[in-house]
């Protein structure tokens, strides 16, 4: 029989989990699954390990849930948790290191692996999306890290302005400001590719 998702709101489901219902967090990972992993994935830009890092976002907001403040949404908490996952992420993989080296034990040098950064993009960043779509993510790309993080929220996290003033703790006039700024650096760095 298949699951039939329940009309009750992020909050209410958050408050049933905390009074015993542990089963309901499995609608809030249903709700917001393909959108986290979306999020996620670009920012990291490697689709296997934006699913890895959504499962590992919903632990880590599943064991933290009691400290969940309901004054403010859920879907705000959450792609939180998840930026900041992701910037963990991000830091960690500029000093991941890949084997380039000989398993030759005879080697001069003891037959020791040359290690360099893993600088190239995943086979699946290489074969997703249209040409627009590549020229779209290339632009973004291209933009200063806080108005390309601003644009993933806004356009690929489908985060509310609202929500992205609170996740980030700004004014909700500077985020649209911003927005508005990044949006036309976006348009700019399109036309000059055209």
């Amino acid at each position: 029989m298949p699951h039939v998702p329940s009309a009750m709101t992020d909050e209410e489901l958050v408050r049933s989990v905390l009074t015993g219902d542990r089963e309901r967090f499995e609608e809030l990972v249903e709700r917001y699954q393909a959108r986290l992993v979306n999020y996620l994935n670009r920012l990291v830009r490697d689709i296997d390990e934006a699913h890895d890092l959504a499962q590992e976002v919903f632990v880590r907001v599943y064991q933290a849930l009691d400290r969940f403040d309901p004054q403010y949404r859920f879907s705000t908490w959450l792609f939180r948790v998840a930026q900041n996952a992701a910037i963990d992420v991000i830091r960690k993989r500029r000093f991941r290191l890949v084997p380039l080296g000989r398993s030759d034990a005879d080697a001069p040098d003891g037959g020791r692996e040359i290690e360099v950064p893993d600088l190239a993009p995943s086979v699946q960043d290489r074969l997703e999306g249209s040409e627009r779509d590549l020229r779209v993510r290339a632009a973004i790309d291209e933009l200063p890290g806080e108005y390309r993080e601003l644009i993933v929220m806004r356009h690929y996290g489908e985060l509310a302005y609202e929500e992205i003033a609170r996740a980030k703790q700004l004014p909700l006039g500077t985020v649209k400001n911003k927005l508005f700024r990044a949006r036309q650096l976006l348009k700019a760095v399109l036309a000059s590719e055209a």
